[in-house]
């Protein structure tokens, strides 16, 4: 396997076909914004005039696309699925809802094509240092077959289980995630006003039973965490309009599956009024300010 397609070259897409670039395979790119595609070109991507153009002869079409009707889109165009080599396999990156990464595993056997759903986690910075946790969903043969260019974007690679089960592992962790960084922001918010400092709230809960990734990794105050975007203005990271993609996500599948979720509905209502006050390209860590009562991250 050594020529890739990658459609879909935005803040993600861009830094894992980089990534496929240096570990030497030939990757060619697709994407709607022109600009997009001069960054990927930098980078060693060609440049493709299509979809079907990038997928020509490709042992591996990967797209990393905003929603589940682009995914489809890409997967009912009949010309790029035909113009990958035989035995290729599609992989699809974009984090979605269950029921539209299973109806683009449909498209690809009706094709005679082996697929992945397969979402990322580790925002742009794993992206850019091939640390992303890759969460796989599809048939062992598909996983086995993409395993050597998926293990080059990544430090984690799972597979979950079949269709579909890739972005269900994708959105029950980030509603974990978004839970548990606004009981982290609780938690700060209430030690100013108790009077104990971040650092010393930081030194107890990071190596005690309030320890999480939210607390270790992403801490929302400036100081504890010098790389956390808090210490960077909220710049993103992961922003706060894809948290509330992935919350959204996870209530639509709670709805149609019947479970309870009161947590997760009440973190999608607080990212709502994050977003709707403006800051969607904030990272997700930057609630904080709207839990005190201001409309954007200081």
């Amino acid at each position: 396997m050594t020529r890739i397609a990658f459609i879909g070259l935005g803040n993600m897409g861009t830094p894992m076909a980089g990534n496929l670039v240096k570990a030497g395979y030939t990757v060619a790119g697709y994407d709607l914004v022109p600009a997009n595609l001069e960054r990927a070109v930098a980078r060693g991507v060609t440049a493709a005039a299509s979809a079907a153009t990038a997928a020509d002869g490709a042992d591996a079409v990967i797209t990393m696309l905003p929603a589940g009707k682009d995914t489809i889109a890409v997967y009912e165009m009949k010309d790029v699925l035909a113009a990958a080599a035989g035995g290729a396999v599609l992989v699809d990156c974009s984090t979605i809802d269950v029921a539209s990464a299973r109806r683009a595993h449909e498209l690809a056997a009706l094709a005679g094509r082996l697929s992945l759903d397969c979402p990322v986690s580790g925002g742009v910075a794993g992206a850019e240092a091939a640390t992303l946790t890759l969460m796989a969903g599809g048939s062992a043969e598909a996983f086995e077959k993409a395993r050597p260019v998926l293990e080059k974007m990544s430090r984690k690679l799972v597979h979950c289980g079949e269709p579909g089960a890739g972005q269900a592992a994708k959105i029950c962790n980030n509603m974990i995630l978004g839970i548990s960084m606004l009981g982290v922001c609780e938690g700060f918010n209430l030690a100013d006003k108790l009077g104990l400092s971040r650092q010393a709230l930081f030194d107890v809960a990071s190596t005690s039973s309030g320890q999480c990734w939210a607390m270790t990794s992403y801490c929302p105050v400036p100081g504890p965490v010098p790389a956390s975007p808090a210490n960077h203005g909220y710049k993103p990271g992961f922003s706060a309009a894809l948290m509330l993609k992935d919350l959204g996500l996870a209530q639509e599948a709670a709805r149609a599956s019947g479970v309870a979720t009161p947590m997760g509905a009440e973190a999608a209502q607080l990212y709502q009024l994050f977003v709707a006050a403006g800051n969607s390209g904030a990272d997700f860590s930057g609630i904080i300010e709207l839990l005190r009562g201001k409309t954007r991250p200081a």
